[in-house]
């Protein structure tokens, strides 16, 4: 009979791949269901990353960094191993990738992760490619604009503020 609730039947030992969705001509010829699923590119949870073994991605981390690697490992956290790892840094117009080589990132730190597109990755037509160093000064002068502009902001907020208290 059935349950209700999270369990499908009475038993309290199965198979849960006998439960998941499978394509009706996959029956009909008689397949077993795990073919199916396996056949359609389903994996739950990080399970879909063995999919992307041995390929190029990019991650992108919670501090914005771009990091571009070939996956070599990964576990049940999503933490992943990139070898040839390079971290992509762009500014303005400009891009260098800075080398990393082997490199850990811990799971809780990927926004985004997915493979790169050759084809786009090839054309890079928009962007200058600079040395690292070049980017590197080009990225400190960047920051430093984007914190002294954070000051001039806060020091407009505080005079409105002291203007309206006059009134």
């Amino acid at each position: 009979g059935t349950r209700v609730g999270r369990h499908c039947c009475s038993r309290t030992s199965h198979d849960a791949r006998e439960h998941l969705p499978v394509p009706p001509d996959y029956r009909a010829r008689g397949a077993a269901p795990e073919l199916a699923v396996m056949s359609a590119g389903f994996f739950p949870g990080t399970a879909s990353l063995i999919e992307e073994i041995d390929k190029r991605l990019l991650v992108v981390l919670r501090d914005g960094r771009k990091i571009i690697g070939t996956l070599r490992s990964f576990d049940q956290f999503s933490n992943v191993v990139l070898e040839s790892s390079v971290e992509r840094i762009i500014v303005g117009s400009q891009y260098s990738d800075l080398p990393l080589g082997l490199y850990v990132v811990r799971g809780e730190n990927v926004v985004l992760l997915g493979p790169l597109d050759e084809e786009r990755e090839a054309s890079l037509e928009n962007l200058e490619r600079v040395g690292v160093d070049e980017i590197l000064a080009a990225k400190k002068a960047e920051e430093e604009a984007e914190r002294l502009k954070a000051e001039l902001s806060k020091h407009l907020r505080m005079d409105w503020f002291k203007e309206d208290d006059l009134v």
